[in-house]
């Protein structure tokens, strides 16, 4: 609630992981509360992770470093991108993209990782294991915070006095749009607004194009599948039309669901001429039980 504090509820909220059970986590909420104020400030949360670092102190100092050089780079950017030639303004795309797909590959990696120990916790305890669903892009219910602290950083950047990111800045507009975007479809409680006419203006990219694959893995050709997925994935998120792209894997670890958002029909379109595209078709021929079945939907860009 942005009061500087956390409960236990919202503590709870935040830090379930679907391994530790409401009783061990109530007992580290007091472990870590040791103001014993059944709040958790801010000091509390870095006496404990700090004592817990390890390796991954230098992990989180890079990564500070990395979110400062790319902001850099970012208000660079901006203020160059228009007065620059066709060919600047394609060597910066690039550039954008390029570092995207390196990020997107870091994150596929600490994504494994978090699955492999999440499975491993949950065998050791023996529980039920439950749907997953791995993000390839940033939760959107997180990025308006992450902008508000990337925001912060870029501002108080002596080398940046104005910082990439301004109230009325075109870029963040686009962002938030999108984050609007993600957030109402993951809401389970979606609620769409009243019975309107809308007037298209000609040519108006005005639908988003949803995809579901539903695919039946061979037992024996799991790890194989798992690996082309991630490859696919990475090359599909990469992609300029693609919005969001997300896994969830089923109980029986060898059913798996594949969504994709893309702008429109035509993103979607070229993306199945790409080779990247037609290699993992063929190569489902030889993973998959059954044929893999396809949804597609178009959904009104508004909502």
């Amino acid at each position: 609630s942005d009061d500087g504090k956390l409960s236990f509820d919202e503590f709870k909220a935040y830090f379930a992981d679907g391994v530790l059970s409401g009783e061990e986590l109530h007992e580290l909420f007091h472990t870590i509360d040791t103001h014993n104020t059944d709040n958790l400030d801010t000091e509390e949360l870095c006496d404990y992770f700090s004592k817990h670092l390890g390796e991954y102190e230098n992990v989180l100092c890079v990564l500070e470093g990395l979110n400062i050089t790319i902001l850099k780079a970012m208000d660079k950017t901006k203020k160059d991108y228009q007065e620059a030639s066709s060919l600047e303004q394609f060597v910066t795309r690039f550039l954008l993209k390029e570092t995207l797909s390196q990020l997107q590959s870091l994150q596929s990696s600490l994504e494994c990782a978090m699955e492999s120990t999440e499975e491993q916790s949950r065998q050791e305890r023996k529980d039920p294991t439950k749907p997953e669903v791995l993000s390839v892009q940033w939760p959107g219910k997180h990025l308006a915070r992450r902008l508000q602290r990337n925001n912060s950083l870029s501002s108080n950047n002596p080398s940046s006095s104005t910082g990439w990111i301004e109230k009325d800045s075109q870029w963040v507009i686009q962002i938030n749009r999108l984050q609007k975007l993600i957030d109402r479809l993951e809401k389970k409680d979606l609620k769409l607004e009243p019975l309107e006419e809308e007037v298209l203006e000609e040519n108006a990219r005005s639908h988003i194009m949803i995809i579901q694959h539903q695919m039946s893995v061979k037992e024996e050709k799991v790890e194989e599948f798992r690996l082309a997925l991630k490859q696919y994935l990475e090359s599909a998120s990469a992609q300029g039309g693609c919005l969001h792209v997300s896994i969830q894997k089923l109980p029986s670890h060898f059913h798996f669901i594949v969504y994709e958002f893309w702008e429109n029909s035509n993103a979607w379109n070229s993306h199945l001429q790409m080779n990247y595209s037609k290699a993992f078709q063929r190569s489902n021929v030889d993973f998959l039980e059954t044929p893999e079945l396809i949804t597609t939907m178009l959904v009104p860009g508004k909502y």
